[in-house]
This record gives C-alpha cells, sequence and structure tokens, in this order.
C-alpha cells in the first residue's frame, strides 16, 4: 500500500498541483482549511502531512502540534513562502520532520516526503518491534514452557500445537518427523511441559552421535567389568529419566542390535544394564526423533517393523520452513528480539531489502539456519536497521556464489502466493546442484557449503525425482 499523505493548502491552484505530481507515489488526500484537515485526519490513518503555514486566518503550525498528538501521528513537513530561520526553528520545535519553502521544487518535495515515508515505515517498525519484545518478556519473565516453545500462526504449525496438546497428558509414545533444524526438540520440551509430570526428568539422548556399544551403555547402563573400561557401574538414560521423559533423537541410526534391545525394553518396560540379567523396572514417557522416514527405512530393510509400530502409536510432523513462509519473518523478528537482548544491542527491524532475502531463501536448514542468520545481523549491523548486507554470506548466496532470485525470477509474489512452496522446492533443488558442482560431486564438501548434514543432503537427493547418481 502505499503512503497515505494529507496536503493542506487554502490555494486550489498549490493543492491541486501537489496533488498531480505526488498521486502516483502516495494515496493523496487534500485539504483547504484546519476543518477538512481534522476530518481526514480522524478518517484516515494519515502518514504523511505536508501543510502550509499560512492557512487564512489559521495556522499550519497548530494543525502539526494536533496532528502529532494523535495515536499515531503522521510525519509533518512544513511549506511556506514566508521562509526564515525563525519560522523553521519554531515548526521543528513543534515536530516537524522538515521544512520546505515557496515557489516549490516538486522533485524536492517528493523526495523529502519519500525520506519522510521512510521514517514513518521505521518507526510503524520499530513499534512494531517493541510491542513484540513487551509480549516476548511477559512470556519469558519464566522460562518458555508448553506450547510458547512453538512460535508460528501458519495453518501448519496449527496442527503440530493441536496435535501436542491433544497427546501430551497420555502416555503413548510419540514419534517426531521433520527435517534438521525444524524444531523437533522443542516438541519434544513442549510434549514433557504438558504431560502432567514437568517437574520429573527431560533426558536426551542423539542416537548418532554414539557407537552402537557406547550407545547402549547409555541407554541401558551397565555394570562394573562389564566390558574394557567399565571400572564402574553406570546408570543408563531410561533409569536417569524414571517417572520423566526420555526423548531418543535422530532414532534412525542405532544400530539393528541395540533396536532389538530397545523394543524388549518397550515391551517390557523394563531394562537389563549391560553385563546384568537382572530387569529394572522403568516408568518412562518416550518420544523419538527423526530426521529420515522410518517408514522408508523399514521398507529398506535398516529398521525393524515391529520396533517402528512400537514408535509410531502418535506421530508428530514437524513441517520445513519454506512450507510455512508466513511464520518466516514472525520467527525473525523473535530471533532478533533474542539476540540484542542478549547481546545488548538496541532491538532492529529487518530493512526491506533484508526482508525480500529473508523471505527468498529456501532456508534449507529451517528455523536453526534462520536464528544462526538473525543473530549474525544483530552483531553485524551498524546502522538504524539490519540490512541485507548484515547477513551471512550463505543466505546472500556470496560464500557459494548462488544468486538469490527476485521475486519475478522464482515467481513468488510479494505476499508469498500458494504456490511459493513448489518454487522454493525448485530453488532448494538448484542450490544442490550448484553446491555439487562446485564440490565436483563431493557430497561431505556439498553438504558444508549449503550448512547441512551430508545425511540431510543425502535424502533429499534421493527425493529428487530428477537426482541421477550416475552424474555425482
Amino acid at each position: 500500500m502505499s503512503p497515505i499523505l494529507l496536503i493542506v493548502d487554502d490555494e486550489k491552484p498549490t493543492r491541486d498541483g501537489l496533488r498531480m505530481a505526488l498521486d502516483e507515489t502516495f494515496d493523496v488526500y487534500v485539504a483547504a482549511d484546519l476543518t477538512q484537515a481534522r476530518e481526514v485526519l480522524k478518517s484516515e490513518n494519515v502518514d504523511l502531512l505536508l501543510t502550509d503555514l499560512r492557512l487564512g486566518a489559521e495556522s499550519g503550525m497548530d494543525l502539526i502540534e494536533e496532528a502529532l498528538a494523535l495515536p499515531k501521528p503522521p510525519v509533518a513537513v512544513m511549506m511556506t513562502a514566508y521562509g526564515s530561520v525563525d519560522t523553521a526553528v519554531e515548526a521543528m520545535r513543534r515536530g516537524a520532520f522538515h521544512f520546505v519553502t515557496k515557489p516549490l521544487n516538486l522533485d524536492e518535495v517528493e523526495n523529502l516526503l519519500q525520506k519522510a515515508a521512510r521514517t514513518r515505515k521505521l518507526e510503524k517498525q520499530n513499534i512494531e518491534l517493541k510491542t513484540e519484545n513487551v509480549r516476548l518478556r511477559k512470556k519469558s519473565s519464566q522460562a518458555p514452557s508448553g506450547l510458547d516453545r512453538i512460535l508460528g500462526k501458519s495453518d501448519a504449525i496449527r496442527r503440530v500445537t493441536e496435535m501436542v496438546e491433544q497427546v501430551a497428558a497420555t502416555r503413548a509414545t510419540v514419534l517426531i518427523e521433520g527435517e534438521s533444524g525444524t524444531g523437533k526438540e522443542l516438541v519434544a520440551h513442549a510434549l514433557h511441559d504438558l504431560s502432567g509430570r514437568p517437574a520429573e526428568k527431560f533426558v536426551i539422548v542423539n542416537c548418532a552421535a554414539l557407537s552402537p556399544q557406547l550407545l547402549e551403555s547409555e541407554l541401558f547402563g551397565h555394570e562394573k567389568g562389564a566390558f574394557t573400561g567399565a571400572s564402574q557401574r553406570r546408570i543408563g538414560r531410561f533409569e536417569q529419566a524414571h517417572g520423566g521423559t526420555l526423548v531418543l533423537d535422530e532414532i534412525g541410526e542405532i544400530d539393528p542390535a541395540t533396536q532389538v534391545k530397545l523394543l524388549r525394553v518397550l515391551s517390557e518396560r523394563s531394562v537389563e544394564r549391560v553385563g546384568s540379567n537382572t530387569p529394572i523396572e522403568v516408568d518412562v514417557r518416550l518420544v523419538a526423533a527423526t530426521n529420515k522416514s522410518l517408514r522408508q527405512l523399514v521398507a529398506d530393510g535398516e529398521f525393524r517393523e515391529d520396533l517402528f509400530f512400537r514408535l509410531n502409536v502418535l506421530k508428530i510432523d514437524m513441517p520445513p520452513l519454506r512450507s510455512r513462509p508466513e511464520d518466516i519473518v514472525l520467527l525473525a523478528n523473535a530471533f532478533l528480539t533474542e539476540f540484542a537482548e542478549e547481546n545488548s544491542r538496541p532491538i532492529k527491524p529487518l530493512a526491506d531489502d533484508a526482508l525480500a532475502v529473508v523471505r527468498n531463501y529456501p532456508w534449507p536448514g529451517n528455523v536453526r539456519e534462520l536464528r544462526t542468520a538473525m543473530e549474525h545481523g544483530v552483531i553485524l549491523s551498524n546502522t538504524d536497521q539490519i540490512e541485507a548486507r548484515h547477513l551471512p554470506g550463505f543466505v546472500l548466496g556470496q560464500e557459494n556464489g548462488f544468486p538469490i532470485p527476485s521475486d519475478e525470477q522464482i515467481g513468488v509474489e510479494k505476499n508469498l502466493a500458494p504456490h511459493a512452496e513448489l518454487n522454493l522446492h525448485a530453488l532448494e533443488s538448484d542450490a544442490i546442484q550448484r553446491a555439487l558442482r562446485q564440490t565436483d560431486g563431493n557430497k561431505t564438501k556439498a553438504a558444508s557449503l549449503l550448512g547441512i548434514s551430508r545425511r540431510t543432503l543425502q535424502r533429499k537427493l534421493s527425493e529428487s525425482p530428477s537426482h541421477d547418481s550416475k552424474t555425482l
């Protein structure tokens, strides 16, 4: 929408001339006196006020003062044929943005009003950020809990929160599937917070980070002397989480032998430490998370079907950030507020060029990648806004030579049309192919360039209908 401009002048030729000159840039209203001007100010949310100093027996100074006292005041510019230093000082003292003298230079007036419009937009963004900051402060007076952990207003994220509300209070096992960085751990935390026993322990194990022998000992514990290096008894994570919630992250990475033992634990609700045959009962709410499709792993013979059925009692699918474009700016603003406070920096809005980049970038690393980019912007910004040049190179396409296309190039309207997800999939696929070409087909290096794991890259390649392994 164009900024709303109110022109107030008691000379009709001046009003009409300004309206004709500025009508393409602004949504123009005109008034001949204070009475008409007040009616417009009352009925419209005026962004810019351009008023003459002399309005018959009335004064434009009074109008500026009244306008600036409104709940949402416009940016005011004074014009007069009676220019003087004293008049300019008085206009500025009453809050005018600037001062121009007649006869008017229309190009100069238009440039001045466009600058005032940018100031108005920045003021609005700062007010919105401050309002959001107050809201977040209230929410964070205590550590975020429950559904407060999950930010978003999209239908995709609403379905997640509704599912969390439905299943949290049950004792059933929950499987959370979604790409890396989508917020699976936050959902697991929310399930625990709303489980009816939030004061009990919340334990997370990253199954992909441990070898099979270490993972078995980590999950089930071991007795002293059970294997070389077992110098003392160790309590496993199942026992540690007794009465609370145990999260098995990257569940798709566990080896077949551990899958068998995990199935037995889920069936019998007890564990046996490595080196012992004595069962130990455990009362644990199990949440499993993975960035793979367990059903596909079963089909590929890499995951036990009976264990899959045990884990897949209740399933929550975490949407990738590209499928919830309406949440991107909301999340970005929340991260800007968080990192500004954390680093004792002023809270700044994203400039227009940064907003365009943030909206058009496919975010292969999802919310985690967006969070990193906003922290980078907060730290490097040295202006009153966070501009595109303050964002990290991987978002701008500078580090890898991947230019960020315009809205027209990827067919996405400024309001992100319903087909945006399809276009972003194509953009992501193009970025992957460029990374592979740049690294001569080395998937590890390509994944590093893209800011994702090699496993995620491999999965994305396998999901791409155009992928041909012979070309890699």
